[in-house]
């Protein structure tokens, strides 16, 4: 990344800026990388590109090949395929609003709920469900790590799940500086590792490609099923909210001006939404080393991507090689995920407990109890009944992501009565906004009732089609029948001075903060309720007594 300014370098602050003596620890560690904060301009120094290039590092992870293989194995490749591609299809067009949005106004993806129809305190449980998310994908790739060092280094399971989970902390402490230097090494090495066997299989062995083509799976008999792909897709789908760690980095894109519109639009694109793209091509990969593993081994170490890419290795090079090969490959793409998922669940956790308790407990905590949850599901073995956890998560996910998208992209700029403006500061919002809950509610409710069976074996297939239209017909519906009026509490913040400058990107303008000391860009404070002064937003989150919140008004 030559000259280019890592993710994670932040200038030592002036005197005059450095928190007074005894400031909360909440400050210093907040600022290392502005977690639970506005993103501001004097931080975010990096061309659209390298942010883009960081942002898909974190891809790596290898759950896409297990995914893949085990709704081919079921459902056959062509269903597999059709379903690999609706979730595609539905991912990228949610993900497209909410990765704008977060790189447009630098905040991350729970700062952007709390204004997009779920309040201040209405936003905590999609934390829950995006903590969720990462843990369970922390899970799902130290699964396949210890898979690979019982493979290739004789570990019992249960020790490769613990290895797997504390190998990352080290990494994890850092925040952005150990991800952003990690991601751009290790991802030249896993391209090669990954892509190199499937070229070799497919230009040696055409014969490969039709048994790909023709593989009809064990639920099936070969022909294209509506069940079957809905199915599948629902299970690709509880990837949905891949898009909350995209928007972790992307959140620290530069503002966009006339000069580098086309820059700035194209790495949003990419890292964005565009994640999913790369995401589809592994989990057709994933079906594919699956059908070359059951012609080869057998069907009982399919859908292991272990064993896919031994599979791949053993007909490329000498036999010495293949297992250490297979094992790099793994444990890159576990760390690289897992750091991750690590980082963003902590970020999630924290914000939650923060607002609830009016206190900053510190995100190395929660670093931990992300870690704790996803160990306990290792051990209960989640790798042998994956689909079945995909399946029911993903109807929660996706009537979170589509809710939002579509208060962003419907309420804000069509119906316009959402606020365009980003809110996200505590005395600006009401602790909740019916439009958002009632939708998230209503959508997951019916569509994992749908899961279960409750409605009929028939719709059983159609619980993420509900999840989506519940979602995206409820939103609007409860904006207009709310007419608005709970997105803000107040719409002054007690400062004349506009929040976006002429270009429409947050004002870089700043103003100290007189409870921490600190100074912050002017989306990140507000006037305080009791003196002739500005709060941070952090400031105003652990303000117990509510002395220097805002009351509600104009």
């Amino acid at each position: 990344m030559s000259t280019e300014p890592r993710l994670a370098e932040v200038a030592e602050p002036e005197p005059a800026q450095r928190a007074a003596p005894g400031t909360d620890q909440a400050v210093k560690e907040t600022l290392e990388d502005y977690t639970l904060r506005f993103a501001p301009r004097s931080y975010r120094r990096w061309t659209p590109m390298v942010v883009a290039t960081t942002a898909l590092g974190g891809i790596a992870y290898m759950a896409d090949f297990s995914i893949g293989a085990g709704i081919g194995l079921a459902h056959g490749t062509g269903n597999a395929l059709l379903a690999i591609a609706v979730a595609a299809a539905v991912i990228f067009v949610t993900g497209f609003p909410l990765a704008y949005y977060g790189a447009r106004y630098n905040i991350d993806l729970d700062l952007i709920t709390r204004g997009s129809g779920f309040g201040y305190f209405g936003s905590v449980l999609t934390s829950v469900i995006f903590a969720s998310f990462t843990f369970i994908f922390f899970a799902l790739e130290g699964s396949i790590m210890a898979q690979g060092l019982k493979l290739g280094l004789g570990l019992p399971l249960w020790l490769g799940y613990l290895v797997s989970t504390l190998m990352v902390i080290p990494l994890v402490i850092y925040g952005m500086t150990a991800l952003s230097k990690l991601q751009v090494w290790t991802t030249p090495i896993w391209l090669l590792l990954m892509v190199g066997p499937l070229v070799h299989l497919v230009a040696t062995d055409p014969g490969t490609v039709d048994r790909f083509l023709a593989y009809a799976g064990t639920d099936g008999d070969g022909g294209i099923n509506t069940a079957s792909v809905l199915l599948g897709a629902g299970v690709c789908l509880s990837l949905i909210a891949q898009i909350g760690e995209q928007i972790d980095y992307l959140r620290f894109m530069p503002p966009k001006t006339e000069a580098n519109k086309r820059s700035w639009w194209t790495a949003v694109v990419m890292a964005g939404p565009g994640w999913v793209v790369l995401g589809a091509l592994k989990q057709a990969i994933g079906v594919f080393l699956a059908v070359y593993v059951i012609a080869e081994v057998g069907a009982s170490a399919a859908p292991e991507p272990i064993q896919q890419f031994k599979g791949a290795f053993d007909a490329m090079m000498p036999s010495w090689l293949v297992v250490p090969l297979a094992v790099v490959l793994v444990v890159i793409s576990q760390i690289k995920i897992n750091v991750t998922n690590a980082y963003s669940g902590s970020l999630a956790w924290t914000n939650s407990v923060t607002r609830i308790t009016r206190r900053y407990p510190g995100r190395m905590v929660f670093v931990l109890v992300n870690l704790g949850f996803a160990l306990a599901l290792m051990e209960a073995d989640m790798f042998s009944f994956l689909n079945s956890i995909l399946g029911f998560y993903s109807n929660c996910a996706i009537a979170w992501v589509v809710t939002v998208a579509t208060d962003i992209g419907i309420n804000k700029y069509v119906l316009k009565l959402s606020p365009h403006a980003p809110e996200f500061r505590r005395g600006m919002l009401y602790a909740v906004n019916p439009v958002g809950v009632v939708a998230f509610v209503a959508a997951s409710g019916l569509s994992i009732a749908l899961y279960f069976h409750a409605l009929g074996d028939t719709l059983q297939p159609y619980s993420p089609v509900a999840a989506a239209v519940i979602a995206f017909v409820l939103t609007p519906l409860m904006a207009v029948v709310t007419k608005g009026r709970y997105y803000l509490r107040r719409t002054d913040d007690g400062i004349a001075e506009p929040l976006l400058d002429e270009d429409g990107n947050p004002s870089a303008v700043t103003h100290e903060c007189h409870v921490c000391r600190q100074r912050f860009e002017r989306p990140d404070v507000a006037a305080c309720r009791t003196h002739e002064a500005v709060v941070c937003s952090l400031c105003l989150s652990t303000d117990k007594a509510g002395d220097h919140v805002l009351p509600a008004g104009v």
